[in-house]
């Protein structure tokens, strides 16, 4: 039987206590606090380097943010320790569903290849 309103407003309650989360996240922020020491350098290096690919192809400064995703979206996966033919294959189908969301496949790839060192699938 599915549960009613109020019994989920109830159980969000429950889970949502101020004082609970305050708790957890006292807790859990120093580790918290030093992975984002150790990756956000790493992401702003990454960031620097597509924006520099950006920059040499004569891309519009309008469309940065979306090529950027797809670099973090390429990083996430090159951390998740992801090579060889299966990152070339992660990596195209990333790249073809940004080419689906407008961006310049060309780009795309460079920004795969110039800043992620991932080669094209092999057909």
């Amino acid at each position: 039987m599915p549960i009613n309103p109020a019994q989920r407003i109830a159980k969000w309650d429950a889970k949502f206590k101020t004082d609970r989360v305050k708790a957890i996240l006292d807790d859990e922020r120093p580790q918290m606090y030093m992975n984002v020491q150790a990756v956000f350098p790493m992401i702003t290096a990454m960031e620097l380097q597509v924006k520099q690919v950006l920059d040499g192809l004569g891309v519009s400064v309008a469309l940065y943010g979306m090529y950027l995703s797809f670099g973090r979206e390429l990083w996430s996966m090159t951390r998740k320790e992801i090579s060889g033919e299966a990152a070339a294959e992660e990596a195209d189908v990333l790249l073809q569903k940004w080419v689906g969301r407008g961006l310049a496949q060309a780009v795309l790839e460079a920004i795969r290849t110039q800043v992620f060192n991932i080669v094209a699938p092999t057909p």
